[in-house]
């Protein structure tokens, strides 16, 4: 089946599956995030035990103008949808759960909760030695809310929910002093048992709208230059195979949805195309490096993190692909999101970001 055939069976699929009505407005009245650091608005910085922080300067610094635990120097994707949509930014879980527990919030925010946790994968033994918060316990924290009638059931189903998560369990494969006992294949099958459960579980809870965002190119960002092995002059080709294997059982996730998951509409964010097209025509795109970190140390700004001692950083991130040895930075963010909100079917797909949210769903 050519991709034409692919995407007209899958809308056909989800016409027949869900109905709804399109709307002048957006009808999102919450946004639930999950993941890593892409996603990570802050929870890692009230997470005191946790090791993996970028809550000092110059994180935040080309929109904040402060830190705010965002692992970039301004907002993420999933900022920039909250605000083409209206809404404010999510909170950290974990920020909103201490202003209720201290008594400076009375309910949880409307516009729904940022639970990504940096360092974290979808396999729950990822970089634990860091105190990361796992995406099943992300998702325990969504589970308590509900539970305890914190949320309101039928505002969960007009909602939408984001995952972004697998770069650390992929780019963690390749550390030298943990080797794997799994083949990259059978590793990457575990990888999506795991966000098989979890979009199962937030199914059950009342999800309706899921956005599933693939992976960017980890093999190419500047941390690479730490691994043995991995080449400098190029990336690291054995991680992106891996990558977008990751992606390829995404995307046929996000393909059952409609059958096996009656009334749910799944769209599949192709962030690693759309990354390779900026790293393949930076200009176009308002970079002149897409291949060294902005900020960072040595071989591609690749040996230590932004922010640490002997750190330097580049008079102009959005001209720099990479913020820091890892991330993105809030241009790349930018074009990404614009690109999930209003894009065509090669970016995004059945149905993009502004479509979805322009959806209301009939129970």
């Amino acid at each position: 089946m050519n991709d034409d055939k692919k995407f007209s069976h899958a809308w056909t699929l989800l016409v027949c599956s869900v109905s709804f009505r399109h709307s002048s407005g957006y009808k999102v009245p919450s946004i639930y995030v999950f993941g890593d650091s892409i996603f990570d608005a802050g929870n890692n910085h009230y997470n005191k035990f946790c090791g993996a922080q970028a809550d000092f300067p110059p994180y935040g610094s080309s929109f904040f103008h402060h830190p705010t635990g965002r692992f970039t120097n301004g907002r993420t994707v999933a900022d920039f949808l909250s605000q083409f949509i209206g809404l404010p930014l999510q909170k950290p879980f974990l920020e909103a759960q201490l202003e209720l527990i201290n008594g400076t919030r009375k309910n949880y925010p409307p516009n729904g909760i940022n639970f990504a946790s940096a360092g974290s994968g979808v396999l729950p033994a990822t970089n634990q030695d860091l105190n990361v918060t796992t995406l099943q316990t992300q998702l325990g924290q969504f589970i308590s809310l509900i539970e305890q009638n914190h949320l309101d059931s039928k505002l969960v189903q007009q909602s939408l929910f984001f995952l972004e998560s697998g770069s650390n369990d992929i780019f963690s494969y390749f550390y030298p002093f943990d080797a794997p006992t799994l083949t990259p294949d059978a590793y990457v099958q575990e990888m999506l048992k795991q966000v098989h459960d979890f979009v199962d579980q937030i199914y059950k809870l009342g999800a309706r709208k899921i956005a599933l965002f693939s992976l960017g190119p980890v093999g190419c960002v500047p941390a690479r230059a730490i691994l043995p092995g991995a080449p400098t002059d190029k990336c690291y080709g054995k991680m992106n195979k891996m990558v977008k294997n990751f992606n390829m059982g995404l995307e046929n996730l996000v393909n059952v949805i409609p059958t096996k998951y009656p009334g749910a509409i799944a769209v599949y964010g192709a962030v690693y195309k759309t990354v390779q097209l900026f790293r393949a025509n930076p200009s176009l795109y308002g970079f002149n490096d897409v291949t060294n970190a902005c900020c960072g140390y040595g071989t591609l700004g690749g040996l230590i993190q932004c922010g640490k001692e002997g750190y330097t950083v580049c008079s102009k991130p959005d001209r720099h692909l990479f913020w820091d040895y890892f991330h993105p930075s809030e241009h790349t963010y930018k074009l990404i999101s614009k690109a999930l909100w209003n894009g065509g079917r090669t970016r995004i797909r059945p149905i993009n970001l502004k479509t979805l949210a322009n959806v209301t769903l009939i129970p």
